[in-house]
């Protein structure tokens, strides 16, 4: 049932992506950018964690679970640190995931010759 559930919430979270794609005119980087940002207050309000906890990687793969690890590793940080460990609380929670984003980036790009249309 577990899988369903994250399929689903992943599922409904693509569906709203492709909805503003398609019946509106932001471009698909002004899209991610609203994710991250979403996901950065729905965090910090407390509101996205419970989605979390019952979608699993549903919730927390997409862009709207990078905000919630923004928001959730500033709290932590602010709470340790005071307001510097609010801006490196966010970088160290997400670093694993930019830097593997980065490396496989790097990585497609030394395999694979793109081609423009």
């Amino acid at each position: 049932m577990q899988y369903l559930w994250a399929f689903l919430v992943g599922g409904a979270i693509c569906v709203i992506g492709q909805l503003l794609l398609s019946f509106t005119r932001l471009t698909s980087a002004r899209i991610l950018v609203l994710f991250v940002v979403t996901g950065v207050v729905l965090g910090g309000i407390g509101v996205y964690q419970p989605l979390v906890d019952f979608a699993g990687t549903g919730a927390s793969v997409p862009l709207l679970g990078f905000g919630n690890a923004l928001a959730k590793g500033a709290i932590e940080g602010a709470k340790a640190h005071g307001i510097l460990g609010a801006f490196s609380g966010g970088i160290s929670a997400t670093a694993a995931g930019v830097s593997a984003a980065i490396l496989f980036g790097w990585l497609a790009a030394l395999l694979f010759r793109p081609k423009t249309k």
